[in-house]
């Protein structure tokens, strides 16, 4: 049996980019009810099903919703193979500009650790856990080039999961100092990855730059630009997911 992919974003106007992006190659297949309140877009491509589900805002909601589904899926015998974390973002300046896209290469929870008079520990280190879901090139790889093949600006980068969103110079230049190779800011894919490995799924995160990560200039944010951006990389990924979702998460 083919498993299904599972595509989740924050709040409704990421997924109605995400469907819209789906629907240059996929069939909508309704909407299916999960515990909890929540509903899946349900879309079929000629390769599978993919499933759209808006999980909420900040990793513990969303980890939340993205385990009910997967829970459901589970014992319904449809298994999901791959689990994309998707929508806009925070990019850093001169690693991700406004309207580009950033594939993670990593998904990590920024400040999962400790504060220190030495400096700032993360969760392993204390032997607590981890803060790092490590993306493998064979997820990243076919990504890039799709986007690449569809002319859309991209970089591949860590994405960071942060439960208060960064608003000033010293935050930003603490967190680039702290996950040197950073790319994006964000406040779900951390959740999402950790429902994804729970169930043995592989996992991937997705964001389009509505945002410079830094001081907060609501008039200089674009997220009508991200929100477009994130349609047509959906649209450019469609042929691509399908042949992702076998392949190894590390």
């Amino acid at each position: 049996m083919p498993h299904r992919i599972l595509i989740v974003t924050a709040v409704a106007a990421e997924a109605d980019s995400v469907a819209g992006g789906l629907a240059t190659l996929a069939r909508p297949g309704g909407e299916l009810p999960v515990p909890g309140g929540l509903v899946l877009r349900r879309h079929t491509t000629e390769r599978g099903g993919i499933d759209v589900l808006v999980g909420g805002v900040g990793p513990a909601a969303v980890a939340a919703a993205t385990g009910a589904a997967l829970t459901r899926a589970a014992l319904a015998a449809e298994p999901y193979g791959l689990i994309v974390s998707a929508g806009i973002a925070g990019g850093f300046p001169g690693r991700a500009p406004l309207g580009s896209l950033v594939v993670s290469n990593a998904i990590v929870a920024a400040d999962l650790g400790a504060d220190t008079p030495e400096g700032y520990v993360p969760v392993e280190e204390l032997g607590f856990g981890r803060s790092v879901h490590r993306v493998p090139d064979s997820l990243t790889g076919p990504v890039a080039a799709a986007l690449a093949a569809a002319g859309l600006p991209h970089t591949t980068g860590g994405v960071l999961t942060v439960s208060t969103v960064t608003g000033s110079a010293a935050r930003a230049d603490a967190l680039a100092a702290r996950h040197p190779g950073a790319a994006a800011e964000a406040m779900e894919g951390f959740g999402v990855a950790e429902a994804a490995a729970a169930h043995d799924a592989a996992v991937l995160e997705l964001r389009a730059v509505s945002n410079a990560v830094g001081p907060r200039d609501r008039a200089a944010w674009r997220i009508g630009e991200a929100l477009t951006a994130l349609r047509a990389a959906t649209a450019a990924l469609v042929p691509a997911l399908g042949t992702l979702e076998d392949r190894p998460c590390s």
